[in-house]
């Protein structure tokens, strides 16, 4: 069976593709690797990147003898995915990426950022910080900030910038209409700078993973694979 990985996005875990598996390991081997940082993966004392995140990828795939794989990613998994298929696109087939943001800027990185304060999170959305607990530990209190310099190197160095048109891999670029974090905007000129790609906009579906109705997302997903 052809090899299938979906990447989580930043603070996401690979638990969230759960409502998924049984359908696409019909057809795919399905692999949900976690970055480092995340559940029960160390943070790494020289901090995380955009770059480091893609070499884990690249050793993940390395490791579990991967060729010619498709990736769906969520979030920062759909960035990691294309800059993955920038550097080795003998080895991807195709891509979807969805609520993948774009347009990365210091500006826009810093302000993303300062949202990622854990005594904040915990003052004013507990909830939010116990799901950060259950699924990351006590460390998610470290995971947080080092998530936050990951945007702000972004937004100072954004790899994929000025790259898409090098980037030849069939890509399906996905976005729910109520997202607040991703724009259709950046994900349309995004869709129109890749040489193979389409675009999908998700009715009534905002930024998280959970937010997403399963039945609409596996339509797309077998319609761009052509799984019956």
């Amino acid at each position: 069976m052809p090899n299938l990985l979906l990447l989580h996005g930043a603070l996401g875990h690979s638990d969230i593709f759960k409502p998924y598996l049984n359908t696409l390991s019909q057809y795919f081997t399905v692999h949900t690797p976690l970055f480092s940082g995340h559940g029960d993966q160390e943070l790494p004392a020289g901090g995380i990147n955009i770059e480091k995140y893609t070499q884990e990828l690249s050793e993940y795939c390395k490791v579990n003898n991967l060729t010619e794989v498709s990736i769906f990613g969520h979030s920062m998994g759909g960035y990691v995915a294309l800059c993955y298929a920038m550097e080795n696109p003998e080895n991807v087939n195709s891509i979807i990426t969805l609520g993948t943001k774009f347009d990365w800027t210091e500006e826009e990185a810093l302000k993303e950022s300062k949202m990622l304060n854990p005594d904040i999170i915990l003052e004013k959305i507990p909830q939010y910080a116990q799901l950060l607990e259950s699924q990351h530990g006590t460390k998610w209190k470290q995971l947080l900030p080092a998530i936050a310099d990951l945007m702000v190197d972004l937004g100072k160095n954004p790899p994929l910038e000025n790259n898409f048109a090098t980037i030849t891999t069939p890509t399906q670029i996905m976005v729910g209409d109520k997202d607040n974090m991703v724009t259709i905007e950046e994900s349309m000129r995004v869709y129109r700078s890749l040489p193979n790609a389409k675009l999908a906009v998700l009715p009534d579906t905002k930024h998280p993973m959970d937010k997403v109705r399963p039945d609409l997302l596996l339509n797309l997903i077998k319609d761009f694979w052509n799984l019956s």
